[in-house]
């Protein structure tokens, strides 16, 4: 198997070119092999030629067009730093790009780096990761993605290698290459003052001596990992241009240019959908139930937060939130006597625990009194049944199952005799009898685990608890990184994977459907790395991304009720994004329903009728008015700034320090422009660039040379291309783009291609969770005129309420959500239509109306992303020109049936 990858997915692009656009009026630097200043060696050094004021400006324009809040000032970092001249206080700026877990965000920042050379032409990259686990999973995507690369960039001449302390001379090659160079570090591998790249040898400088004057620009990835005094030294020890930090969790969020939320990777179906299986104890009350919610330091008097069973006044037995301090008797909280014994003698929320006098201890997330083992043995069991039945639907698919279970103890597992082996293997043999293709299956065979291990002196292996943070840790990780292609072959017969602590971030199989969570949930972050270790689209045999909201759902197999779970993961996205960047809530597992096809729907006169007017497929063509192509670009391509490329000045004075003994540069003024560099650099054939940037950038197109040429000839920029070509075809291309897509649009016409939707395509049951649903169902006249009788709804704010409205009508006779199969070809990408109405026409009394229509929040087209109101321009077409069917786009039902726009 080979992963595949796409490039054409506008959430990677745009994350891509924000942070181009944040270097714009750089100019393109060719290869200047230099010799630094006092030093022995040669550097083909990156190279910023803007002012910190241009820079701010670039960030509040990518702000501005991304949407952001707009950042009055850059998020420096500064340190002082041992440098080849001495000790120099080194600052730079730093740029965060936001992105949900299982989004391609090391295959974005992997195509930034490539965009930024061939934009600006800066060549010199240092990806920071946090652990081995995470450079491993970087080391992977930088080869299987080099062949999508490649093609997509024409070759350029890149190489990455992984730093190895024990190879001096690959800082030298990394150096000394004129063209592009990733380099990936781990933060140990120069955090300190004792690592080799800091040392002398032989009389030579340090190695990162010659890594400091290349100004690197570095990609952090999991930037949230480096944030002590000591990590950001060692960043500012590198000296770069700028830092671009890429993650999803950000502690600090530096001046960020590009954010997708879990909210936005819902909506747009890039990641699985999340559905909770709950499995908990329930009406068991013999034993004194104690969990840790919550241990609170305010002031001088810690509190705690537990969950127990609480007498009520009605005589039943809840499980009820209670506040506790030093002291409190549970038995007075909770009028219970089973509780005897739990007096509070101390909470240290510092080292996460809580302890009663009875000596029983609880730490962050832990609880007693319940049967765990029961409970072990029902989400084991819940999980292999659901694991069985998906690989049953998928195989035809090509897509092979995976689950994930994460323990609360590495003895519970490892042992011969480990309960949890035995459990899994009981649990297997009986489960596998229902399913003939897992009779002949032997339990030992489909597991595997991966835990941290120690060698001791006298040989013997011993497997750890592990952290996270350990050698250990880091070489059992790697296993599932290295083996990824291998895990999701069907020749490959293990599907059930155990961990013990695997949740750290570059952990994780794009095929995870099933995550069973056998452990206490701790940090403030846990459910949602644990849902992230399963949320990527899967692949099938072919390496193809699987896009089908039927398929992309993970079942997570919690021992907490589905309330809590759901509760916790929404406020740990709550806390990172704040309210706006939630995502609908996981459906409950044990909350599903099946919604069907009503056939005899199909047999009435009214569909009939809707499904012969809509059901043409079509094809569009095209008229290009080249002549306002090429006037409309010159228009606005006149008006832009394009700079020279220039070397600057900055003026500073030169002051001694009064206690150490070492110079420092106080800065007098910004830079200045001094030397015009333009016409210094042979000129590149500019047809041919602005020709490769049309196909290569996103969406990619194809225009004529003749009428590139005729842009060039009619603007009156030409002196600035001659100055700055590059830069003048990246703006006159962008512009071009832009003109086009709104001539495509306008100017497109479609036609009847002969083919159709056929009915079948409608299946007959649909499973999905009740929590997304409005019931078609009759009552009082109105009501039950869905196709199914229910209606799957994608948006709470939009689209439910209007199915709901649908349902009170009297005159709508029938009406349909229409399916992700029915779609509409568009330049740009596939369009989906959301309804299709049957209803009375108020003025012709018994005649119908045959409605298309969209829903959206707003009918000022303007106020919709380019892309979807291009879309909706197209559908337009596509109905009321060609198949002669009304399509509007509406806000709320009361609109139907002739309002709208």
């Amino acid at each position: 198997m080979k992963f595949k990858f796409d490039s054409d997915q506008e959430y990677q692009v745009d994350a891509v070119e924000s942070v181009v656009g944040l270097f714009d009026g750089q100019a393109f630097v060719r290869n200047q092999l230099t010799v630094p200043t006092g030093a022995t060696f040669q550097v083909v050094p990156n190279r910023l030629d803007l002012t910190p004021g241009q820079l701010l400006d670039n960030l509040k324009k990518v702000q501005e067009d991304r949407g952001l809040e707009q950042d009055d000032t850059l998020e420096m970092l500064t340190d002082n730093v041992e440098t080849l001249r001495g000790e120099e206080d080194i600052t730079f700026p730093n740029f965060s790009v936001e992105m949900e877990t299982g989004t391609g965000k090391t295959y974005v920042y992997i195509r930034t780096a490539l965009r930024l050379y061939e934009t600006y032409g800066m060549r010199k990259f240092i990806i920071v990761v946090p652990s081995v686990a995470v450079r491993e999973g970087v080391k992977k995507t930088l080869e299987v993605t080099k062949p999508h690369f490649d093609k997509l960039f024409g070759k350029p001449p890149y190489h990455f290698a992984v730093y190895d302390s024990a190879r001096r001379s690959q800082v030298s090659g990394f150096a000394l290459s004129d063209g592009i160079e990733i380099m990936v570090m781990t933060i140990d591998a120069f955090k300190r003052a004792e690592t080799v790249i800091r040392q002398s040898r032989e009389g030579l400088d340090p190695p990162i001596y010659q890594l400091q004057e290349t100004r690197p620009v570095l990609i952090l990835d999991e930037p949230q990992n480096m944030e002590s005094e000591l990590s950001v030294s060692a960043l500012a020890s590198l000296n770069p241009v700028c830092a671009l930090r890429y993650s999803a969790t950000h502690r600090n969020a530096y001046n960020v240019v590009y954010r997708l939320t879990p909210f936005d990777a819902y909506r747009q179906g890039l990641v699985k959908r999340i559905e909770v299986a709950s499995v908990i104890q329930q009406d068991n009350e013999n034993l004194p139930f104690v969990r840790v919610e919550e241990l609170i330091l305010q002031g001088r008097i810690p509190r705690a937060k537990l969950s127990v069973h609480k007498l009520m006044k009605s005589g039943k037995i809840q499980e009820k939130p209670i506040t506790v301090r030093g002291g409190d008797n549970l038995v007075d909280k909770t009028g219970r006597a089973e509780y005897e014994g739990f007096v509070v003698d101390e909470i240290n929320p510092g080292s996460g625990f809580i302890r009663f006098a009875n000596n029983q201890e609880l730490t962050l997330g832990g609880e007693q009194g319940s049967d765990r083992d029961a409970i072990f043995e029902a989400q084991i069991a819940f999980t292999i049944e659901e694991h069985f039945r998906r690989q049953r639907r998928f195989k035809d698919q090509g897509i092979k199952v995976l689950s994930l279970f994460f323990i609360d103890k590495v003895d519970n597992y490892a042992p011969d005799e480990g309960k949890l082996k035995l459990m899994f293997a009981k649990a297997f043999d009986e489960i596998k009898q229902g399913y003939d293709e897992w009779k002949g299956v032997n339990a030992t065979d489909v597991q595997k685990a991966y835990f941290a291990t120690k060698t001791k002196k006298t040989g013997e292996t011993e497997v750890l608890d592990s952290t996270g943070k350990t050698q250990q840790d880091d070489e059992a990780f790697n296993l599932i990184m290295r083996e990824k292609e291998r895990l999701l072959s069907f020749e490959e017969p293990v599907a059930f994977i155990f961990s013990h602590s695997a949740l750290r971030e570059g952990w994780d199989n794009p095929n995870v459907f099933q995550i069973c969570t056998m452990r206490e949930v701790g940090s403030d972050t846990e459910r949602r790395q644990q849902v992230g270790r399963g949320i990527r689209l899967p692949v099938n045999q072919d390496g193809d991304r699987i896009r089908d909201d039927q398929i992309n759902v993970l079942t997570v197999v919690a021992s907490e009720t589905y309330e809590r779970f759901v509760a916790g993961l929404q406020s740990e996205i709550e806390a990172a994004y704040g309210e706006g960047g939630v995502p609908p809530k996981p459906t409950n597992r044990t909350n599903r329903t099946t919604i069907r096809l009503r056939k005899a729907f199909m047999l009435k006169p009214e569909f009939k009728s809707l499904w012969d007017k809509i059901k043409h497929k079509t094809r569009y063509s095209v008229e290009i008015d080249s002549e306002k192509l090429i006037e409309e670009t010159v228009t606005e391509l006149n008006s832009r700034t394009i700079n020279p490329p220039r070397v600057t000045v900055s003026k500073a004075s030169v002051s001694i320090d009064d206690v150490k003994d070492f110079f420092e540069p106080i800065i007098l003024s910004g830079a200045k422009s001094a030397i015009d560099l333009a016409g210094r650099y042979p000129l590149p054939n500019l047809i041919e660039v602005m020709e490769s940037l049309m196909e290569n950038t996103s969406p990619p197109m194809r225009l004529s040379r003749s009428t590139l040429l005729e842009v060039f000839k009619r603007t009156t920029q030409r002196d600035a291309a001659t100055a700055n070509p590059h830069e003048f075809a990246v703006t006159a291309v962008n512009i071009l783009k832009d003109k086009l897509s709104e001539q495509l649009v306008s100017g497109i016409k479609y036609e009847k291609d002969g083919t159709w939707f056929e009915q079948s395509l409608f299946v007959e049951e649909i499973v999905t969770s009740k929590d997304y649903i409005v019931q078609s169902v009759a009552s009082g006249g109105a009501g039950g005129t869905h196709l199914y009788d229910g209606v799957i709804w994608d948006s709470e704010g939009i689209e439910k309420p209007f199915a709901e409205a649908l349902e009170k009508r009297a005159d709508v006779k029938l009406y349909i959500k229409l399916p992700d199969w029915f779609v509409v070809t568009t330049p740009i990408g596939n369009y989906n239509p959301d309804w299709a109405i049957v209803m009375d026409d108020p003025e012709n009394d018994g005649d119908k109306l045959y409605l298309v229509r969209e829903t959206k929040g707003t009918l000022k087209l303007e106020e919709l992303r380019p892309d979807e109101k291009r879309k909706i321009l197209c559908g337009r077409k596509h109905f009321e020109d060609t198949l002669g069917t009304s399509y509007k786009v509406l806000t709320e039902s009361n609109q139907l049936p002739s309002g709208g726009v």
